[in-house]
């Protein structure tokens, strides 16, 4: 079992994000649900947190109101093999009013952060030669979503 659970904190939208998640990662598991009780007063009976699980990993949410909304400072970063799972990611993570952002980030539609991230990036940024390294880094600074080809052509390119 892990140790430690991220709690995500959701302005009593936490049944809809379950839902939207649900459709997104083919592998997600509801594994637990507790509701308010009478002490809830006007929330009583409704979802009060839920534990699932993406990819191995366990989540909490909880729905408790506005009073502290998601902010950029966390984020849940998917690792990807290939463009075709980035494009997946992105595009339902960004569907109905998620927000585009830079070099891989987006926000979903309740305000989760999340960066989309390809294992070619992390390759490509990582390459012992300094100046490839750095032009996969200025590319990838160009994107809003990770375009391997893109950032694997500048790499390959060698400046005149």
């Amino acid at each position: 079992m892990q140790k430690i659970t991220p709690c995500l904190w959701f302005n009593f939208n936490a049944d809809e994000a379950l839902a939207f998640y649900e459709t997104v990662f083919p592998d997600f598991k509801l594994l637990s649900k507790s509701h308010y009780g009478e002490w809830g007063g006007p929330n009583a009976g409704k979802l009060l947190t839920a534990e699932f699980e993406l990819f191995g990993s366990r989540f909490q949410a909880l729905n408790a109101g506005p009073q502290f909304p998601f902010t950029e400072a966390i984020s849940l970063s998917i690792r990807c093999k290939g463009q075709e799972e980035v494009d997946h990611y992105w595009d339902k993570l960004t569907a109905d009013g998620g927000q585009e952002s830079m070099c891989g980030w987006l926000k979903d539609k309740f305000g989760l952060s999340w960066q989309v991230v390809p294992e070619e990036l992390t390759k490509l940024m990582s390459d012992p030669n300094k100046e490839r390294a750095t032009r996969a880094a200025q590319a990838m600074m160009k994107q809003k979503k990770i375009v391997i080809r893109e950032i694997q052509d500048a790499v390959d390119t060698v400046p005149a």
